[in-house]
């Protein structure tokens, strides 16, 4: 129950909170090690200048304090420019709204930029608040914010699904997508993980390792093995995979040194070193249960080694201290044959436009069909051996 009048107020940089105050509301004990909410990494992005106005990321965080100014609740929140950088695709939306003579930019976003990992968005660890309460309220303000300023919508990305029942319960519009996750049923080695496959997927993905392998080293550096040599070759690498794909991207060199500085402990790179260098690389970050695959890149193309740094390497890993998931990204169907399972996940979207509030909330009823029907069939279609086996 509410002890006493809670007040809300915008801040434009997270720096003008302390790490440990924002970092008991992100990370409370109660809750699983989400590092992509921690004041370090998100105050890193906004210190390098990869979130900033001019890369179209305006920080307004939501912060939410009882009547001592103690902060009891936070939304992590951005009024942004463009869709760019979020994994959940609104660009067709926006496209028809401003045909129609709407003016969809900017939006308000609630997320971990440039991070496709679902977690808590609405933050707080106090006991003395309801959090329903806590939530409503910062919900509320955020699209009084939207309203007021006769901006398009409000976007909560990549939430967990309890606060996604909680979003959809309070109006916002919910929409699914699916990522594939690989899960550690208790298995001891990754042979024991192989022979949970079928014979014919068991035989490929020996087949894939053994290719991969071939002339290569595998290093695994966190803590203080990471130096700004490693950060160097990995820079290039990241640089290499945008420059491919057609992208821009957000991260710079500065970046990744002071992820590197306060972060090492939580951050795992996978290099692959041919006759002692660096040929390939993939950037993992390190929960209390899962290891998130964030970045990959290479300056050699090698058959399969993308699969092996970013896929099998990471489930070492997660096999040799304990972690129960390895999350690849976002997308990817390819990984379903490699052992990754399917599993859903949430947005949720306010449309301040009534008409066009109406025309989203059709078109995400039947999208919504469409991925549980799509999750449904994948998840027919794993390389696990079936019954009888």
């Amino acid at each position: 129950m509410v002890k006493s009048p809670l007040k809300t107020r915008i801040i434009d940089q997270i720096s003008d909170i302390d790490a440990i105050t924002w970092n008991a509301l992100a990370n409370p004990s109660y809750a699983r090690f989400d590092p992509f909410i921690s004041w370090e990494f998100l105050e890193a992005l906004e210190q390098t200048q990869a979130v900033a106005p001019t890369t179209g990321w305006l920080p307004q965080h939501l912060i939410l304090q009882d009547e001592t100014g103690t902060i009891c609740g936070l939304l992590p929140l951005y009024l942004k420019t463009h869709s760019q950088g979020e994994y959940v695709f609104d660009y067709v939306w926006a496209d028809a709204f401003q045909r129609a003579g709407g003016q969809y930019y900017p939006k308000l976003l609630s997320a971990s930029p440039f991070t496709p990992v679902s977690g808590r968005r609405f933050l707080s660890s106090s006991d003395d608040y309801d959090m329903g309460t806590l939530r409503a309220v910062l919900l509320k303000t955020a699209i009084g914010i939207a309203e007021t300023n006769q901006i398009s919508s409000l976007h909560v990305n990549f939430v967990e699904e309890s606060e996604a029942k909680f979003l959809s319960e309070h109006g916002m519009l919910l929409r699914t997508d699916q990522q594939f996750h690989w899960r550690n049923y208790n298995y001891s080695n990754f042979e024991d993980f192989l022979s949970s496959l079928s014979s014919s997927k068991r035989k490929n993905l020996r087949k894939e390792r053994a290719k991969a392998q071939e002339g290569l080293e595998f290093l695994h550096l966190t803590g203080c093995d990471l130096n700004e040599e490693n950060w160097d070759h990995f820079y290039d690498f990241y640089m290499d995979t945008g420059a491919r794909k057609w992208g821009s991207p957000y991260l710079n060199r500065e970046t990744f040194s002071l992820l590197g500085e306060r972060m090492s402990d939580r951050i795992l790179l996978i290099l692959a070193m041919c006759e002692g260098h660096p040929i390939a690389g993939a950037l993992n970050f390190i929960g209390s249960d899962t290891l998130f695959g964030r970045y990959w890149g290479c300056s050699e193309y090698r058959s399969m080694l993308h699969f092996e740094v970013c896929y099998y390497q990471a489930i070492d890993y997660a096999l040799a201290h304990n972690l129960q998931y390895v999350e690849a990204g976002a997308q990817g169907g390819h990984k379903l044959a490699r052992g990754y399972e399917p599993v859903m996940t949430y947005s949720a979207h306010w449309i301040t436009h009534p008409q066009f509030r109406t025309a989203v909330a059709d078109f995400l009823k039947r999208e919504r069909k469409a991925v549980e029907y799509d999750n449904a069939w994948l998840n027919t279609k794993t390389p696990f051996k079936k019954s009888g086996e």
